[in-house]
């Protein structure tokens, strides 16, 4: 049973290879960290590495309802319950970094923010607010001023949320089409200057934070999420340049000596045959941890994921209704199903009782 086996993750040390997967809940009341969600990733502290669900490091990041944030003092000291109480049970956290982009409606930011993206285009679909479902906001496109405040946000709330909060490490969410993969997207990134066009200039924003994290907090305790061939909130799944542009980000991250790679495998969606021949590139020319799952609900399917050559198993869903995942699987036991209609509630029914 290699997924249960410890793992070395840079100077931290995961009692087994099994992450829990970063899921939005939207119980972040005010956009504060609570007591609530302390419970709920105690709870859930099994697993060898918890990355919570995203997390805005800027206001204008704020695209869906309730949502935590890394940017005040209350949201920091929220986060810090959050992570004594996940290390009273010997739990390991990354809080992932989260800017949603042009995935927004005004009803969901707080006075003075803005939605902003790479260029003004508008993605297609509608957000869920409070008050029902609206449409996507058109972004303002983003002066190479924004550019530079966007990517502070990020180094700010990463140091902070480290130094303050004390939660172990950070991921920067550069996947499902939120900001940094709205623009490494040529549907969502228009932009003829040096954050746009070749697939070289569409990587920069995403290449810049993670040097800025690094250098603020460093680079063991820093990981990246992708999403290759990802068609999720509107972007472009399949174009010329996909396995030229994630070949070259991936080298690039290498050369940073991040912690790890976080793949979302869309292979059950999409083109499976796609999908494994870009795992395996990244898994070969990133030379670190390669984080990757999907549809992980037993021993024998997440020891096939470790099997194939990578080092830690992403699991999602499932931890919803079963905080005790890992020792679920260890003893075979049947998974409770979650209840679809409560995962965005505001309320403890679906979150810490199911």
């Amino acid at each position: 049973m290699n997924v249960l086996e410890s793992y070395q993750l840079g100077n931290l040390t995961l009692k087994n290879r099994v992450v829990m997967a970063p899921m939005t809940r939207c119980r972040a009341i005010n956009n504060i960290p609570n007591e609530l969600m302390a419970e709920y990733y105690k709870q859930r502290a099994g697993a060898g590495l918890i990355i919570t669900e995203g997390t805005s490091p800027s206001p204008n990041g704020l695209g869906y309802p309730r949502i935590p944030g890394a940017f005040s003092d209350e949201q920091i000291a929220g986060w810090k319950k959050v992570a004594d109480a996940v290390h009273e049970v010997d739990g390991k956290i990354f809080v992932q970094l989260m800017h949603c982009g042009r995935i927004s409606g005004k009803i969901n930011l707080p006075q003075g923010a803005f939605t902003v993206g790479p260029s003004a285009v508008q993605a297609a679909g509608e957000i869920f607010t409070d008050s029902g479902m609206v449409t996507h906001d058109t972004p303002k496109e983003m002066s190479l001023k924004d550019i530079g405040i966007a990517k502070n946000e990020y180094a700010n709330a990463a140091i902070r949320l480290v130094n303050e909060a004390g939660v172990d490490g950070i991921e920067i969410h550069a996947a499902n089409g939120y900001l940094p993969n709205q623009f490494l997207n040529p549907r969502s990134n228009k932009r003829t200057d040096d954050y746009g066009g070749s697939f070289e200039n569409r990587s920069r924003f995403v290449i810049e934070i993670v040097k800025k994290v690094v250098e603020k907090i460093g680079a063991e305790r820093v990981g990246v999420r992708l999403s290759p061939y990802g068609a999720f909130n509107d972007m472009e799944a399949h174009h010329d340049e996909v396995k030229l542009m994630f070949t070259y980000v991936a080298k690039t991250l290498s050369k940073l000596k991040i912690a790890y790679v976080h793949i979302v495998d869309q292979g059950p969606v999409f083109d499976a045959d796609l999908m494994a021949d870009i795992l395996e590139t990244i898994k070969t020319t990133f030379n670190g941890t390669v984080i990757t799952g999907g549809d992980v609900n037993n021993i024998n399917k997440a020891d096939a994921v470790i099997d194939r050559g990578y080092d830690l198993v992403y699991v999602g869903r499932p931890y919803i209704s079963n905080p005790n995942f890992v020792e679920q699987i260890k003893l075979n036991k049947t998974l409770v199903d979650p209840n679809m209609d409560l995962l965005y509630s505001p309320e403890a029914e679906g979150y810490t009782t199911y």
